[in-house]
């Protein structure tokens, strides 16, 4: 199943991405078979981020929570999320970013 996760950082967070990047981004291609596709959120190229997106093939939601509430960031409390299925428009069509 086909999860994404909507996050949104609080003003702590810029620090905690300093701290905590490295760590960040092997625990996500520790999961790259199910945290498929990640990256962080600004409101302008040039920005601070401001929160990120997940997209995610997990077995439900219970897997989808189980891997935002351990990821390094999320441990620290300076950042919510919101998760919600998705389905993939034209789903025969490969996408390549």
């Amino acid at each position: 199943m086909r999860w994404i996760a909507v996050f949104t950082d609080t003003p702590a967070m810029l620090q905690v991405r300093a701290e905590l990047a490295e760590a960040h981004l092997a625990y996500l291609d520790q999961h790259a078979s199910e945290i498929v596709l990640a990256g962080g959120c600004r409101h302008s190229p040039e920005g601070d981020y401001v929160g990120g997106l997940w997209v995610l093939e997990v077995s439900g939601r219970e897997r989808a929570v189980q891997l935002v509430e351990q990821d390094p960031y999320f441990l620290r409390g300076a950042r919510h999320y919101e998760l919600r299925t998705w389905g993939k428009a034209f789903p025969e069509r490969v996408a390549t970013l």
